[in-house]
């Protein structure tokens, strides 16, 4: 038996960070995506493959643990989660193929993590929905992160942009987002639990000065969703440029991606931010009519995607 399953990855327009205390976000899934094969093994271990990023190793998946062949770890261990939880450890070959960059900001591990449980579940015929997908994978990334939003993996697993509120009720924005965006991405990558936990910690220490911070940042994701649903995107571009200063404000922000949104702006972006986690990884430019001049700006220093939004979530099918 083979089960395939692919899920995309993400960008968060507004919301990074102050999601995880219950403030609002929105996020868009962009058509860039893990895949995750799962056969039976021809031999009596479980092996873990990632072709694109040069990692093999041997799961131990009753103790969480593996055997390293080649590579540096990393998504490893949303892989062994997720195994643990759902897997009944009979040996099994694993395999990632993925064309979003790996710490780059854009969800990585959310997109591996709700592929490789809808593989998961479909090699064990169990049968799950959307919503008990993205619960679950969000526990997964809960575990590994030890802190983590819901965003990330709901949006992997639903697709489309979506809102998340105050009481995490979610919300998909109907509407035609064909806007132009470049996502740039550095070599260095950021680490999610790390700068969650720090951002956690500056609030502890400076709670009267950080807490209106965070819950600026929702109000001003409110507005953005009024913004987007009148379609009027310079707003969209101005809010993303003030979300930029609040993630500065968090001390998520490098001198690497302020370079890139900076050199944005100056070559036409309406609008660019960090996106995700921050301290390393990923940009987001709005720049409608603008995209090669913002492209071949960042390119100079640092790496680029061009993205579209898709309403396409995750994908799951069985071969026998």
């Amino acid at each position: 038996m083979i089960a395939k399953a692919s899920a995309p990855a993400k960008a968060i327009l507004f919301g990074e960070h102050s999601v995880v205390y219950d403030e609002p976000a929105i996020a868009g899934a962009v058509n860039k995506r893990a895949f995750i094969t799962i056969k039976d093994s021809d031999s009596d271990k479980s092996i873990f493959r990632a072709p694109d990023i040069g990692f093999e190793a041997e799961l131990l998946t009753r103790q969480k643990k593996y055997i390293l062949t080649k590579g540096k770890p990393g998504i490893i261990r949303y892989i062994l989660e997720s195994l643990h939880r759902v897997h009944d450890h009979s040996p099994i070959d694993i395999t990632l193929s993925s064309n979003v960059p790996i710490g780059s900001g854009l969800g990585s591990s959310a997109a591996v993590t709700v592929a490789t449980l809808a593989a998961l579940y479909r090699y064990h015929n169990i049968r799950f929905n959307k919503s008990s997908l993205a619960h679950d994978a969000h526990m997964v990334e809960q575990a590994v992160q030890g802190v983590a939003s819901p965003l990330d993996t709901l949006v992997s697993t639903y697709g489309g942009l979506v809102y998340l509120s105050r009481n995490k009720k979610v919300e998909h924005i109907n509407i035609n987002f064909n806007v132009p965006f470049v996502v740039g991405y550095t070599t260095k990558h950021g680490n999610t639990g790390k700068m969650v936990k720090d951002v956690k910690n500056l609030k502890t220490r400076n709670p009267k000065i950080i807490n209106p911070v965070i819950t600026a940042m929702g109000n001003l994701t409110n507005y953005a969703k009024q913004a987007l649903l009148k379609r009027d995107f310079n707003k969209v571009g101005e809010l993303m440029n003030i979300n930029h200063g609040f993630l500065d404000v968090l001390g998520v922000n490098t001198v690497e991606l302020s370079r890139m949104v900076y050199a944005a702006r100056e070559a036409g972006a309406i609008g660019s931010k960090t996106t995700g986690a921050g301290g390393g990884g990923s940009i987001i430019a709005l720049c409608p009519g603008k995209v090669d001049e913002v492209a071949e700006a960042i390119s100079r220093d640092d790496n680029i995607l061009k993205v579209n939004f898709t309403r396409k979530g995750v994908s799951s099918r069985v071969y026998k």
